[in-house]
């Protein structure tokens, strides 16, 4: 029984992690330049976060306004965390990783979108298909940009 066990144990371990994805960080290592992911969401704006309401997710250092914004992050991040790791949307759809204006965003059937500037968002909000043409580009590319270096 405790051989299994452990023979078990070694198996676990022997499976790779899984890769990671790459975040958009600053020089402190902080997600989407401090901004409150969950706020997105719950406030449909751009709120700054607070060192005092910190989590750790993909080896990035996210934000919060609030314990509560917190919470909601880490029972699911994959739900309030950004597509493309907080990297420009617009500029994945073409093939590259570019900065972000916390202020362009949108949220396109549940997911955020950060953008480097709200003329992405105008294209998106205009475009026949609510954007998913760019969407399908930008997800094919992160496939390829999306891994830790």
């Amino acid at each position: 029984m405790l051989g299994s066990a452990m023979l078990a144990l070694a198996a676990a371990f022997a499976v790779p992690a899984a890769a990671a994805e790459a975040i958009n960080t600053t020089d402190g290592n902080i997600a989407i330049q401090g901004y409150d992911t969950v706020a997105y969401f719950t406030q449909s704006a751009p709120v700054k976060g607070n060192s005092l309401f910190e989590a750790t997710w993909q080896g990035a250092r996210w934000l919060f306004a609030s314990d509560q914004h917190r919470a909601l992050f880490v029972a699911d991040p994959g739900r309030y965390a950004p597509r493309y790791g907080g990297f420009c949307a617009g500029a994945m759809s073409v093939g590259w990783r570019a900065p972000i204006d916390p202020e362009a965003w949108v949220i396109v059937e549940d997911r955020l979108y950060l953008a480097y500037s709200k003329n992405f968002v105008d294209e998106i909000a205009a475009d026949a298909d609510g954007g998913a043409a760019r969407i399908a580009r930008a997800d094919a590319n992160w496939e390829r940009l999306g891994k830790v270096e």
